[in-house]
């Protein structure tokens, strides 16, 4: 970090005339590497759209149930931030749908106790509240507390304990495999039924599918379930990392929605054709095979997004922030401390809404299973050096 910002006052200079042999360098990368952000933000419409209308469908046919209020989508992960590491055909479109109770319910969330998960993790208790009495009853719904279980069952469907939950706890695996029996039966009722064909693809967290064109092109959507912390941008998320699977009633604490709005913050503030996203487009594939994980060069370029002026990440600059990026994953590498970047960050952009908790918390360290084997972390800096 301190080279970085030793380099600042030469950098400057050296760029306003543009070495034409490095600006041939960064049109060859360009070109390679980066996948066209129109194609990828025109398709994230195509996704959102056709989940806004798939909501459409669900609120209508399940206005009477007592099913979780499914809210509107919110875009994540890198395809829907501008930039993705992976080839046009394997580029996975993933949108979280926030869940609320329903009438007559209220969500608690519960940290677990039990430590046995790597990254915080919760449960949502459901509760029933009464409904009798407020500044608007329901005349046309029972109460699940004061009528009798002879009433309910005779006149209301069944409440959302006894149909998505496991005990009085929301249960991730339930709810996916609910939306996705939804998904199928009314997928005839969208519009976009007539330009594609769909497939669900096995998930028992989510709800994965592949959207076929008559041309062939195929376009793959996961749609994630999720709680929000609060009114904050923290969310707990039912689907967990591939080599994590925590009982289903387990949500993961997830920071993609707030990931998400730092970098439209960024994109507003930043000069037109900032490099940023080519920046982390480009060291994904540069980074293909050193056994780095795609999130620890996300949070390394969010830092960096931060510490470095954004009037410094035009185009022309792109090969220096490269270089700067490389370089702080190896000072990191050598620290073995990556620090988590929504943790007592005093850099956080004010719009970016984080659960009290996270001010003054002591930060994740990415990079502490490299702290525990001094081995795996000799092979991590070997690795990253032969590139």
């Amino acid at each position: 970090v301190h080279e970085v910002d030793n380099r600042r006052d030469s950098e400057s200079e050296e760029s306003e005339e543009e070495n034409p042999a490095e600006r041939n360098m960064i049109w060859i990368f360009s070109r390679r590497f980066q996948l066209s952000a129109p194609k990828l933000a025109s398709r994230r419409r195509v996704v959102q759209e056709l989940l806004s209308d798939l909501l459409r469908v669900s609120q209508n046919l399940f206005s009477d149930s007592f099913f979780p209020v499914l809210e509107p989508v919110i875009g994540v992960g890198s395809a829907c931030e501008g930039w993705s590491p992976h080839k046009e055909e394997d580029i996975v479109y993933c949108m979280f749908v926030p869940l609320k109770p329903p009438r007559g319910h209220v969500f608690h969330l519960e940290p677990d106790s039990t430590g046995e998960m790597p990254q915080t993790s919760m449960r949502v208790r459901v509760e029933l509240v009464c409904t009798c009495t407020g500044e608007q009853p329901d005349q046309n719904m029972l109460c699940f507390l004061h009528h009798s279980e002879q009433q309910l069952k005779r006149n209301q469907v069944a409440s959302l304990l006894h149909t998505l939950c496991t005990g009085p706890y929301l249960d991730g695996e339930k709810i996916a495999l609910w939306f996705q029996t939804f998904v199928i039966s009314a997928w005839s009722m969208v519009p976009q039924s007539r330009r594609y064909s769909m497939k669900v693809l096995p998930s028992c967290r989510s709800c994965k599918m592949k959207l076929m064109k008559a041309s062939g092109r195929s376009l793959f959507v996961e749609t994630v379930f999720s709680v929000q912390q609060g009114d904050s941008d923290i969310f707990l998320s039912s689907q967990p990392p591939e080599a994590q699977l925590p009982p289903s009633t387990m949500w993961l604490e997830s920071y993609a929605v707030a990931e998400a709005k730092f970098f439209r913050h960024v994109a507003m503030q930043a000069p037109p054709r900032s490099c940023h996203l080519k920046c982390l487009r480009l060291c994904a594939r540069i980074l293909e095979g050193s056994g780095l994980s795609i999130y620890a060069l996300k949070t390394t370029v969010m830092h960096l997004l931060t510490l470095i002026p954004l009037s410094e990440w035009q185009h022309k600059y792109l090969l220096m922030r490269v270089d700067d990026t490389m370089r702080y994953l190896r000072c990191c590498l050598e620290e073995k401390r990556l620090k988590h970047f929504f943790f007592d960050n005093e850099d956080m952009p004010q719009e970016i809404s984080l659960p009290p908790a996270f001010q003054g918390a002591q930060p994740l360290n990415l990079f502490q299973h490299l702290a525990q084997d001094p081995a795996a972390q000799t092979e991590a800096l070997k690795k990253f050096d032969d590139l």
